[in-house]
């Protein structure tokens, strides 16, 4: 198949997940088409056969105060869909390219091209409407006006149809790991030069937005640190990041924080991590921790949106309500004090993660797209 995929090119999960994906499909011989309006974090410079990256151009213009990106997108989706002679385009996130892909959708039409479009909600999408009602009713078309519709948690696919009046099936297909990146690598070096003195090492990965509640892994940090030597490592940037590093000044905890900024190679920071640390107020499905899990790294997280199909409680971690933050400093002491809990702690982590192995999720996804060109030719021949 000759698949266009819509992302954001951000850190974020839906577009890390929408970059691995496409990988994993040109490794299996499709012909993928990124398009968006820089190159995806996770997509290398270097070349990926069957991979494409087409760049939508967004001119500055002494008329508009912002430029008009959804009209750019539309034109540049409908030129590679023409040039490329795609065969399906799959966009992530409703907000806005489930919107322009219908644009697109409609331009081709008046060609003679019926192209299929499939979208993948990741929880913001549907979230964000929650607190500003004024996109409803264009998120709502869009999902309804979709050829296929998938969530990546039984929980978003059940947010979805609390919130919207939506008239069609939403598909089910879980996020995913490549084994073949994130896995526990020995990185003993590494570990000594951020804890020369064997202290436990907790990291938390995110894009630093409020509802990562990076002050609560501070909070969870500083009370572990109290009972025993550790390290924090904190991995992502953004809005929340200079509270957080003033919340660990006005605790006196700043010289034991590492504030990393964003990393390419997160997973040899996982590598060398005891507990990863997920406090979220929602969470549509949480692919952070399951890459932490990938790596042998036992999760303590909230009880939010899509964390507890991820994170077992008791088995390969713990989850607590959301802002319970003593609750979360005890589960983890729970797992650090004893080395024989923390290694069945990981063990555990692994063999959860490992049902999440992109070899298992993949065939879900091209057997759905199949499906949707299938029902699309039936359609067109009606």
């Amino acid at each position: 198949m000759k698949i266009g995929i819509v992302c954001y090119p951000t850190y974020g999960g839906s577009g890390v997940l929408a970059t691995e994906l496409g990988l994993a499909l040109a490794r299996n011989g499709h012909e993928i088409h990124f398009i968006t309006y820089k190159r995806p974090a996770r997509l290398s410079s270097h070349f990926h056969e069957n991979v494409f990256f087409h760049e939508v151009d967004t001119e500055q213009y002494p008329l508009f105060e912002y430029t008009p990106y959804d009209t750019a997108l539309a034109s540049k989706m409908v030129d590679v869909v023409q040039s490329a002679n795609l065969d399906l385009l799959h966009v992530h996130y409703a907000i806005p390219h489930a919107a322009v892909a219908y644009m697109a959708k409609k331009i081709l039409l008046t060609q003679g091209r019926y192209l299929p479009v499939v979208t993948t909600l990741h929880g913001t999408d549907i979230t964000l409407v929650g607190k500003d009602r004024s996109f409803a009713p264009v998120v709502e078309f869009s999902i309804n006006k979709s050829d296929g519709v998938t969530a990546v948690s039984n929980s978003l696919r059940k947010q979805t149809h609390e919130t919207f009046d939506i008239k069609r099936n939403i598909e089910v297909i879980y996020n995913f790991i490549d084994f073949s990146r994130f896995k526990k690598i020995n990185k003993d070096h590494f570990k000594k030069a951020i804890a020369p003195a064997g202290e436990r090492i907790l990291i938390h990965v995110s894009n630093f937005r409020k509802v990562k509640r990076i002050q609560d892994v501070v909070q969870v940090f500083a009370r572990v640190r109290a009972v025993m030597p550790a390290k924090l490592l904190l991995i992502g940037d953004g809005p929340e990041r200079r509270n957080a590093e003033d919340q660990t000044r006005e605790l006196g905890i700043y010289e034991d924080v590492r504030f990393l900024g964003k990393q390419d190679a997160v997973e040899e920071l996982l590598a060398i991590s005891d507990i990863f640390l997920m406090p979220s107020e929602s969470e549509s499905f949480g692919l952070a921790a399951l890459e932490a899990m990938a790596c042998e790294v036992p999760v303590i997280s909230s009880n939010a949106g899509g964390l507890p199909e991820v994170n077992i409680h008791g088995k390969t971690g713990y989850m607590s309500n959301v802002g319970d933050v003593e609750d979360m400093a005890a589960n983890t002491l729970l797992i650090l004090r004893d080395e024989e809990v923390l290694a069945q702690f990981r063990a555990n982590a692994l063999a959860q993660a490992q049902r999440f192995d992109i070899t298992e999720i993949l065939p879900h996804y091209e057997a759905y797209y199949e499906e949707v060109l299938k029902s699309a030719l039936i359609t067109n021949a009606l």
